[in-house]
């Protein structure tokens, strides 16, 4: 039985919570927070009731120190780099939900997040987590970089495509919509009920920092450079993303190559699936799973290809994906606590 600590207390940390309760072969024996000290999880989470009743610890690392093997830090970007730095010492294997080890680049870092990386050599050590693309370095990390909602939703359909060739690296359009649970727990003018409610808008145009996150990964796919423009939208729902992708053929591809491609990829992947022709992603299809639908469309004669991709959020673009990391670092089944249908309706 391996003991788990969670630090945050925030919408990731109550799925991982959600999660984990399935899971016969870890604990959760530490949760640290900072508006929450002395209390209950389950009394901030009242459907954690009975599930998980443990009590709220200050975010100090020697409450993680001796009780847990494995620590999820679900913080800010800029608080996890000194407290993984010392877990990872410890021996205590991290799952990072935050932003801090997904960039290569620490110039990169800086520009997008204000911050100086304060740990460049551990950054080096870090495995991006996307088990369908790293499976095997993930096992043998001891710290994963859990990837954002956004970039998890356009890297796997993306990466399968750039990596044999069959689209230009050039010139490629995201346009995600995603739920407001993607925003935090905290409140904000934005995200209050008035502001979302029967509203739709995009932000972060230009300037979201998960564009040079899905900028990296598609270009380690491609083998070179990759040009994206990626835009997000918040639409008036719970949790889900729905992103829809435009790019072009590479001559002498066939648009009907495609499917294949993504089918040889994922054929096999128990959380990405690969819809029947026509039949296009809803967020409502894998809301609180860890799966990810995927349907691509495209044609011969304007070499254009439409792929479209939905998950949760939460599930497969945060917590889920978190725990099947977790499964691969500790040596468990992968789908373990992870193989549960869509919430419908």
């Amino acid at each position: 039985m391996y003991r788990i600590g969670i630090v945050g207390d925030g919408y990731t940390a109550a799925d991982l919570l959600r999660i984990l309760a399935g899971h016969d072969g870890v604990k959760v024996t530490r949760i640290l927070s900072t508006e929450n000290v002395g209390r209950k999880i389950s009394d901030v989470y009242p459907h954690l009731t009975g599930y998980c009743d443990v009590v709220c610890q200050t975010s100090e690392i020697d409450n993680l120190a001796g009780e847990c093997d494995t620590v999820f830090l679900a913080l800010p970007h800029g608080l996890s780099v000194p407290m993984a730095a010392r877990l990872v010492k410890m021996g205590i294997k991290c799952v990072d939900l935050g932003a801090d080890f997904r960039l290569a680049d620490t110039q990169i870092y800086k520009k997008y997040y204000g911050l100086t990386h304060a740990d460049p050599e551990l950054l080096k050590t870090a495995v991006y987590g996307i088990p369908e693309l790293y499976r095997e370095q993930i096992k043998q990390t001891a710290l994963v970089a859990n990837p954002g909602c956004f970039p998890t939703s356009a890297i796997l359909p993306l990466a399968p495509l750039l990596a044999a060739g069959a689209i230009e690296t050039g010139d490629i359009i995201i346009d995600s919509k995603s739920g407001v649970s993607g925003a935090g727990r905290t409140p904000s003018p934005t995200t209050h009920f008035c502001a979302v409610n029967e509203n739709i808008n995009a932000y972060g145009v230009g300037t979201h920092r998960h564009a040079p996150e899905i900028a990296q990964e598609l270009s380690r796919a491609a083998g070179s450079q990759v040009d994206i423009t990626f835009t997000p939208h918040l639409v008036p729902m719970n949790r889900g993303i729905l992103s829809t992708i435009y790019a072009k053929l590479r001559p002498g591809v066939k648009a009907a190559g495609l499917r294949s491609i993504l089918e040889e990829k994922y054929g096999q992947e128990t959380f990405v699936k690969i819809l029947p022709e026509g039949i296009m992603p809803h967020t409502k299809w894998v809301y609180g799973s860890n799966m990810v639908h995927i349907n691509v469309v495209a044609d011969d004669e304007s070499k254009r290809v439409i792929l479209l991709s939905a998950l949760d959020n939460l599930t497969k673009g945060a917590s889920g994906q978190a725990v099947q990391n977790m499964n691969l670092m500790l040596g468990f089944k992968e789908d373990t606590s992870l193989r549960n249908p869509a919430i419908f309706p």
